[in-house]
């Protein structure tokens, strides 16, 4: 006699009585899923613990060794500080400035497709472009930007040669670049308010600023947020334009964390302690998410 749950051909369960609905559209995710993401994490994790090298030898186990040493290594957490310098540089002007170009295009600037496609387009450039032709615009002699500080005065400037203003310029550049998709989230945002609102407000006498502080930016509250966690992560995996810029330069002023695990790794071949390096600052950067989250919720309440 079959079983009520068999199939009818073959008499064996069928797959949808023994999984649920769900779990079975959400299968080939989940595979991908434990194939791309668990997997890795898992023997990033189980490399840490070795000294894996790209020399011949064969790993052997070390423990906590590579974490030992990480935590006491000067050059990691200075590696890692210029990660948080630059995240905190450029944190502030990819929120503010995509906020005031998503607030120009709202008002009804003639064109808006126009303003739209050049506000987003540098966005969908990839890294080794946008890097190019920055490195000509900050070209001592010939670049475009010293020409025109000459031409109100001011003395050239070493964009990618003066620790004091290199970082500044990796800012600007990833600025130029980046801030696009916040001026989208904010534009998305700002269409999204309810237009009764704006009209009691121009009922009651509110003037444009009136509107902007006491309506626009508290219903934008909530996306400044996301953004906001949103760019601090981000920032703080900041890699390609560094790289391709300056390499870290000079005398590694602005080499962040993730390069110096690629330095570590790749140049000095020691794959165990760069999965250590990268353990670590994965902690942190949970952390850091975990305490931004906590602030939202509070803020929320």
């Amino acid at each position: 006699m079959s079983s009520p749950h068999a199939s009818p051909r073959t008499g064996a369960p069928s797959a949808r009585r023994l999984l649920p609905p769900g779990l079975l559209f959400a299968l080939p995710f989940l595979v991908l899923f434990a194939l791309f993401m668990v997997w890795p994490l898992a023997q990033g994790l189980w490399m840490s613990l070795t000294d894996t090298s790209l020399s011949a030898h064969a790993p052997s186990f070390v423990g906590l060794d590579n974490f030992t040493e990480a935590l006491g290594d000067a050059e990691m957490w200075r590696s890692l500080g210029h990660t948080l310098w630059f995240t905190v540089l450029s944190t502030v002007p990819l929120v503010a400035v995509a906020l005031g170009m998503a607030l120009l295009v709202h008002t009804g600037l003639p064109g808006q497709w126009v303003w739209r496609l050049a506000f987003f387009a540098p966005y969908l450039l990839p890294a080794g472009v946008v890097s190019l032709l920055w490195i000509w615009l900050y070209q001592p002699d010939l670049g475009l930007l010293n020409h025109l500080l000459e031409a109100v005065g001011f003395g050239p400037v070493s964009w990618l040669s003066d620790e004091s203003v290199t970082m500044w310029a990796i800012v600007l550049t990833t600025l130029w670049w980046t801030v696009g998709f916040n001026f989208l989230l904010y534009l998305a945002a700002l269409q999204a308010i309810p237009d009764h609102l704006y009209e009691a407000a121009a009922i009651d006498g509110a003037g444009a600023w009136r509107r902007l502080r006491s309506i626009t930016l508290p219903q934008l509250g909530r996306i400044t947020g996301v953004i906001t966690v949103l760019q601090i992560l981000a920032s703080l995996k900041v890699f390609d334009q560094v790289y391709l810029l300056t390499k870290g330069g000079p005398n590694n002023s602005t080499r962040p964390v993730i390069e110096y695990m690629y330095d570590v790794g790749f140049t000095g071949y020691r794959l165990g302690y760069a999965s250590a390096v990268a353990y670590v600052f994965f902690a942190l950067v949970l952390i850091a998410s975990a305490a931004q989250y906590a602030a939202l919720r509070r803020r929320e309440k």
